[in-house]
């Protein structure tokens, strides 16, 4: 739930009084009128919006002016761009249930979906999650990368690239692919449905483990090449080996199967000597935590242990519809891809198993960032 906002009053008797101490800082804001829905915005800097909005006007014009409807100004700093777009999310589904995606505007990235449920399976890129059986693989930056890395990984495996829904004959007419062997040729009924949904497994398999399967695979089979002093072949392995590698290494950094995609976001706070964290598990965004860096009774915090206590004090909200969990992760996407990108992300397996290391050391980088602000915490293992 979003922190409690500071206030003032916004009627006419009082608002030029409260508008001027005012702090003219970054801020998520709500306008309640008399009647009606409240007015809803983000702002860098917080009171020349709100004299804008709320003071004399100066001429007439077409611009909003809100001065004679207002009531009440509720307002929240922010100093992380992240956690200001997840307060404007939270606040938008409150008080515009049935309009806040248009409201925000939000772009919903792309995904590599592998169709489990079809017939067949084969791959699409889609913008939406759904279908509880699916994979969803992403997201990424763009929607060509996403179609560049769909292409990569077929090509190395034979499942179908074809749209159609597939009615299996000896006599279909076949494509491309199947002649480039590059398709196992359900559709001429080459392979049985079993063999088919053999390599489609271990398509899902190679975008369960980040492709950590078909790698292994393949190095094992190159290094028993090579002790049976088959070299040719062994040779072969080892260049489709860094044909996979070269894949995952071009790959966008978030792309993952999204009920694998965790990591902490560790961000500038509006509180002195803190950092703030907000952790996203298994495709969702949870409760954030402020992270206090004060010297504590003239000796340096432990860091470690402070993480420790977050990590274990965290609270599992309920599960998120497909919808909730789309929005979740477009959020975390317009963030981290994006060129303003602030505060440093860590990822992780699961949260029993958090990179302490690497969190200690973005938590004194994102610290170290705010001019002025002292570090006093030590680094513990």
């Amino acid at each position: 739930m979003a922190a409690t906002p500071a206030s003032f009053a916004a009627s006419a008797a009082e608002v030029d009084q409260a508008l001027a101490v005012c702090p003219n800082v970054p801020a998520v804001f709500l306008i309640w009128a008399h009647t009606g829905e409240p007015y809803l915005a983000r702002t860098n800097q917080l009171r020349k919006r709100l004299l804008r909005l709320l003071g004399p006007r100066q001429h007439a014009g077409r611009m909003l002016h809100l001065r004679d409807i207002a009531v009440r100004v509720d307002y929240w700093p922010f100093r992380s761009r992240l956690e200001s777009s997840l307060l404007l999310y939270e606040l938008a589904r409150k008080h515009f249930p049935e309009t806040y995606t248009k409201l925000l505007k939000l772009r919903q990235p792309a995904f590599v979906k592998l169709l489990l449920t079809n017939a067949y399976p084969r791959t699409v890129i889609t913008t939406r999650i759904a279908g509880a059986e699916s994979i969803h693989y992403g997201p990424f930056r763009t929607r060509a990368a996403a179609e560049k890395f769909e292409a990569d990984v077929l090509d190395l495996f034979q499942i179908r690239r074809c749209q159609e829904d597939l009615t299996p004959s000896p006599g279909h007419p076949g494509c491309v692919y199947g002649e480039m062997n590059k398709c196992l040729r359900p559709c001429q009924m080459v392979v049985s449905d079993s063999e088919y949904r053999g390599e489609v497994d271990r398509v899902a398999a190679f975008l369960r483990s980040n492709g950590e399967t078909l790698a292994e695979s393949v190095k094992n089979a190159r290094d028993r090449l090579s002790e049976e002093l088959e070299f040719e072949q062994a040779q072969r392995m080892h260049k489709r080996l860094e044909k996979i590698t070269a894949i995952l290494q071009a790959r966008d950094e978030l792309a993952c199967d999204v009920t694998r995609l965790n990591g902490v976001a560790v961000l500038n706070s509006t509180e002195r000597e803190a950092v703030q964290l907000r952790f996203f598990d298994e495709g969702r965004w949870l409760q954030g935590a402020t992270l206090s860096l004060k010297v504590e009774e003239g000796k340096p915090a432990s860091l470690d242990r402070k993480l420790r206590e977050i990590a274990a004090s965290l609270a599992r909200p309920g599960r998120l519809t497909l919808r909730e969990r789309q929005e979740h992760i477009a959020i975390l996407a317009a963030w981290y891809y994006a060129s303003w990108r602030d505060g440093e992300w860590v990822p992780y397996e699961n949260l029993s198993a958090l990179p302490y290391r690497k969190l200690v050391n973005a938590v004194h980088r994102v610290a170290k960032s705010e001019t002025g602000w002292p570090c006093g915490a030590a680094v513990r293992s």
